[in-house]
């Protein structure tokens, strides 16, 4: 048995950037002075808060591509896939926070990282049964 190494110290990094960005909007809450379970009333607090449901919205996503695509197609190659989402997420945080309009950059690579995880992970299951059979 292999034991992807590597990918679960992608997995672990990328929770805690999740972890990192509820940290941030725990920070936003006391520097504007939104206590929960508020949500509105402060653009940056919004911000941080978007980030970060939109990054639980995208881990199922990520998370069950990056594993698939490790234990059907190649391991390395889904270590730097997750880098790249990884990578993607962070650059989408900071610039959403800062300005709505600097958001796609980070968006459009995480995208694209989980699109070639999730379908690389779906061709090769389909090629394994078409030509296997099991």
């Amino acid at each position: 048995m292999q034991p992807h190494s590597w990918v679960a110290i992608v997995t672990i990094v990328a929770l805690l950037v999740y972890v990192w960005m509820a940290l941030r909007v725990a920070g936003a809450r006391r520097k504007c002075g939104i206590d929960a379970p508020t949500m509105t009333g402060d653009p940056i607090l919004e911000r941080t808060v978007r980030v970060q449901a939109n990054t639980l919205e995208w881990l199922p996503l990520f998370l069950a591509g990056l594993w698939l695509f490790a234990v059907y197609w190649n391991d390395l190659v889904a270590t730097i896939l997750g880098v790249v989402w990884i990578v993607g997420r962070v650059v989408y945080a900071l610039g959403y926070v800062a300005d709505p309009g600097k958001r796609e950059a980070g968006f459009i690579i995480q995208a694209l990282a989980t699109a070639i995880l999730l379908f690389g992970a779906l061709g090769r299951v389909i090629w394994i049964l078409a030509t296997v059979g099991a």
